[in-house]
């Protein structure tokens, strides 16, 4: 996996430490029929946040003119998915047997453990596609968990000039019943115009903000669209402001720091070049990942593994 540097450190307010941002690059999604995605996650300088470690945002794209999301049944190892979408609708297929929909403040979370392969394709009637799509490492002693399938719905929560859904741990006194092998937190925020809101963290999560719309200041340092701003551990509240007129959103995602290297190659998780190398192995010629039924077409190739071994990668100290 080519990860290119995009971090920038920018003062804020002077209430805290500074705010690390890391900056997005396009990214065909899909093989053939791809669309473009925005990535933050992983990059040179950083691979986690907590146990997060691929952040992909993208729209609003107009089905129309793109052609939507079309992605073949492919393969995942060591890691869960997590989907969330603002608007569209996205039909998901797997090899354990879920025929599931992902559509706007719902959650569907996918656990691929030693092995899962699944297809994501937008309905007939999405005209505009727009979302993120999240993993979550698991940490070794689950990496060879079973797969699974969990959907949930999180109630809104009314914050003073905020609506906030917490789709995975706890946040503002709600807590999500989605079952995960770290601590996490995932939750959208949506602040009215001109409002401004702190939050009470936990202190020992690392924590990321990622800027959907709006002109979003963290602890008074601004955060563009489709930026991920990194804020570290040792926090016990977080301000967001929103400066516009319109309405801003923003993904926060939390955990503690994630002290295992990972490799991290296509969409495989594992901890050394002979994990992935198997992986990649399996799926061309095995069956460790199930099979996709209902889904009109081939299934991915694996692309070509480099030459020289896949070396593991962790945060800087």
């Amino acid at each position: 996996m080519t990860v290119e540097s995009g971090t920038t450190l920018r003062e804020g307010d002077g209430s805290g430490a500074g705010v690390e941002i890391l900056g997005a690059r396009d990214v065909p999604l899909g093989g053939p029929r791809s669309m473009t995605v925005r990535r933050t996650l992983p990059q040179r300088g950083r691979t986690l946040i907590g146990a997060w470690c691929f952040a992909d945002h993208y729209g609003p794209d107009d089905v129309t003119a793109t052609g939507g999301m079309d992605v073949a049944p492919h393969p995942h190892t060591g890691l869960q998915t997590v989907s969330w979408l603002f608007s569209g609708e996205i039909e998901h297929r797997d090899s354990l047997g879920s025929h599931a929909f992902v559509r706007p403040g719902e959650l569907n979370l996918m656990t691929g453990g030693s092995g899962i392969s699944h297809s994501e394709v937008s309905t007939p009637g999405t005209t505009t596609l727009h979302g993120v799509q999240l993993w979550v490492a698991l940490p070794d002693e689950h990496r060879h968990a079973a797969r699974d399938f969990q959907h949930h719905v999180p109630e809104p929560v009314s914050l003073d000039g905020a609506e906030l859904r917490v789709f995975l741990g706890s946040l503002a006194g709600v807590t999500s019943p989605v079952r995960t092998f770290t601590p996490l937190l995932g939750a959208q925020l949506t602040l009215s115009a001109g409002a401004s809101v702190s939050l009470d963290l936990d202190p020992g999560f690392e924590h990321g903000i990622l800027v959907d719309a709006g002109d979003v200041h963290v602890d008074g340092t601004a955060v563009r669209p489709a930026e991920l701003a990194y804020v570290t551990p040792g926090r016990t509240t977080l301000t967001v402001t929103n400066g516009t007129r319109e309405a801003a959103r923003l993904i926060l995602l939390g955990g503690p720091p994630f002290g295992e290297e990972i490799v991290m190659w296509w969409n495989f998780v594992g901890r050394t070049d002979e994990d992935i190398r198997q992986a990649r192995e399996d799926w061309e010629h095995g069956d460790r990942f199930g099979v996709v039924h209902g889904y009109d077409g081939d299934r991915l190739s694996a692309p070509t593994l480099p030459n020289v071994p896949l070396k593991p990668r962790r945060n800087p100290s």
